[in-house]
Protein backbone atom coordinates (compact mmCIF):
# COMPACT_ATOMS: atom_id res chain seq x y z
CA UNK A 1 0.00 0.00 0.00
CA UNK A 2 1.20 3.41 -0.83
CA UNK A 3 1.40 6.17 1.93
CA UNK A 4 2.30 9.55 2.82
CA UNK A 5 5.17 10.49 4.98
CA UNK A 6 6.71 13.53 6.04
CA UNK A 7 10.17 14.82 5.42
CA UNK A 8 12.21 17.28 6.27
CA UNK A 9 15.84 18.13 4.58
CA UNK A 10 14.50 15.67 1.69
CA UNK A 11 16.99 14.31 -0.32
CA UNK A 12 20.19 15.74 1.72
CA UNK A 13 22.70 14.59 4.12
CA UNK A 14 20.30 15.65 6.59
CA UNK A 15 17.20 14.43 5.62
CA UNK A 16 14.60 13.88 8.43
CA UNK A 17 11.05 12.22 8.91
CA UNK A 18 8.79 13.50 11.14
CA UNK A 19 7.77 11.66 14.35
CA UNK A 20 5.08 11.71 17.35
CA UNK A 21 7.54 11.03 20.63
CA UNK A 22 4.93 8.13 22.77
CA UNK A 23 6.52 7.90 25.85
CA UNK A 24 9.87 7.32 25.05
CA UNK A 25 9.00 5.86 21.81
CA UNK A 26 8.93 7.44 18.79
CA UNK A 27 6.10 6.90 16.22
CA UNK A 28 6.23 7.78 12.47
CA UNK A 29 2.44 8.62 11.10
CA UNK A 30 1.64 6.64 7.49
CA UNK A 31 -0.75 9.03 6.00
CA UNK A 32 -3.35 7.10 3.51
CA UNK A 33 -4.49 10.43 2.09
CA UNK A 34 -2.40 12.63 0.54
CA UNK A 35 -4.62 15.30 1.28
CA UNK A 36 -4.80 14.48 5.08
CA UNK A 37 -0.89 14.32 5.25
CA UNK A 38 -0.62 17.95 3.56
CA UNK A 39 -3.03 19.09 6.41
CA UNK A 40 -0.48 17.91 8.64
CA UNK A 41 2.26 18.89 7.46
CA UNK A 42 0.68 22.53 7.10
CA UNK A 43 -0.14 22.61 11.00
CA UNK A 44 3.82 21.67 11.41
CA UNK A 45 4.73 24.40 9.22
CA UNK A 46 2.52 26.69 11.41
CA UNK A 47 4.15 25.77 14.26
CA UNK A 48 7.88 27.09 12.83
CA UNK A 49 8.75 23.59 11.56
CA UNK A 50 11.39 23.98 8.35
CA UNK A 51 9.54 23.07 4.91
CA UNK A 52 8.14 19.81 5.41
CA UNK A 53 8.34 17.43 2.37
CA UNK A 54 5.53 14.71 1.33
CA UNK A 55 7.26 11.34 0.09
CA UNK A 56 4.88 9.06 -1.44
CA UNK A 57 6.51 5.31 -0.41
CA UNK A 58 5.17 1.93 -0.29
CA UNK A 59 4.10 1.00 3.51
CA UNK A 60 6.42 -2.36 3.87
CA UNK A 61 9.50 0.21 3.36
CA UNK A 62 8.51 2.73 6.41
CA UNK A 63 7.38 -0.35 8.67
CA UNK A 64 10.69 -1.87 7.86
CA UNK A 65 12.54 1.35 8.66
CA UNK A 66 10.70 1.10 11.71
CA UNK A 67 12.09 -1.84 13.01
CA UNK A 68 15.50 -1.47 11.83
CA UNK A 69 15.29 2.18 13.90
CA UNK A 70 13.14 0.75 17.07
CA UNK A 71 10.49 3.18 15.60
CA UNK A 72 6.90 2.93 15.72
CA UNK A 73 4.37 3.02 13.34
CA UNK A 74 0.84 4.23 12.59
CA UNK A 75 -1.48 4.25 9.56
CA UNK A 76 -3.57 7.28 9.28
CA UNK A 77 -7.04 6.61 7.74
CA UNK A 78 -8.50 8.58 4.93
CA UNK A 79 -10.25 11.80 6.17
CA UNK A 80 -9.21 11.29 10.00
CA UNK A 81 -8.32 14.24 11.16
CA UNK A 82 -4.58 14.67 13.03
CA UNK A 83 -3.25 17.51 15.03
CA UNK A 84 0.17 17.84 15.92
CA UNK A 85 0.98 18.45 19.55
CA UNK A 86 1.87 22.18 20.37
CA UNK A 87 3.73 21.96 23.60
CA UNK A 88 7.87 20.81 23.52
CA UNK A 89 8.21 21.03 19.68
CA UNK A 90 11.80 19.70 19.05
CA UNK A 91 14.09 20.51 15.79
CA UNK A 92 16.77 17.81 15.73
CA UNK A 93 19.91 18.89 13.23
CA UNK A 94 23.14 17.68 12.90
CA UNK A 95 25.70 15.77 10.79
CA UNK A 96 24.05 12.43 11.03
CA UNK A 97 19.77 12.57 9.16
CA UNK A 98 17.81 12.56 12.64
CA UNK A 99 13.84 12.71 13.28
CA UNK A 100 12.20 15.67 13.99
CA UNK A 101 10.24 14.81 16.55
CA UNK A 102 6.76 16.31 18.33
CA UNK A 103 7.63 15.52 21.75
CA UNK A 104 4.57 15.63 23.65
CA UNK A 105 2.37 11.88 24.59
CA UNK A 106 -0.30 14.16 26.29
CA UNK A 107 -2.05 14.84 22.63
CA UNK A 108 -1.14 11.86 20.74
CA UNK A 109 -4.61 10.28 19.43
CA UNK A 110 -4.15 6.32 19.28
CA UNK A 111 -5.68 4.72 16.27
CA UNK A 112 -8.54 3.52 18.17
CA UNK A 113 -9.11 6.96 20.29
CA UNK A 114 -9.87 8.79 16.20
CA UNK A 115 -11.45 12.32 17.09
CA UNK A 116 -13.45 13.33 14.56
CA UNK A 117 -14.55 16.88 14.53
CA UNK A 118 -18.04 16.53 16.36
CA UNK A 119 -16.68 15.51 19.63
CA UNK A 120 -13.20 18.06 19.50
CA UNK A 121 -14.33 21.03 22.06
CA UNK A 122 -15.36 24.79 20.89
CA UNK A 123 -11.52 25.18 22.55
CA UNK A 124 -9.38 22.92 20.49
CA UNK A 125 -11.84 23.94 16.83
CA UNK A 126 -10.88 27.58 17.99
CA UNK A 127 -7.20 26.53 18.20
CA UNK A 128 -7.25 25.02 15.08
CA UNK A 129 -9.13 28.05 13.44
CA UNK A 130 -6.29 30.23 14.62
CA UNK A 131 -3.80 27.84 12.61
CA UNK A 132 -5.19 27.96 9.48
CA UNK A 133 -5.68 31.13 9.57
CA UNK A 134 -2.11 31.95 10.63
CA UNK A 135 -1.27 30.06 6.85
CA UNK A 136 -2.80 32.41 4.94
Amino acid sequence: MRVFVILFNARTDNEGIHTIRVGDRHKVLMFESEDDATRFALYLEAQDFPQPTLEAIDSDEIEEFCRQTGYEWEIVENGRLMVPPEESLEWKSGDEPSPVVDDSSAQVESATQASSASEMSAEELERIRRQLEGLL
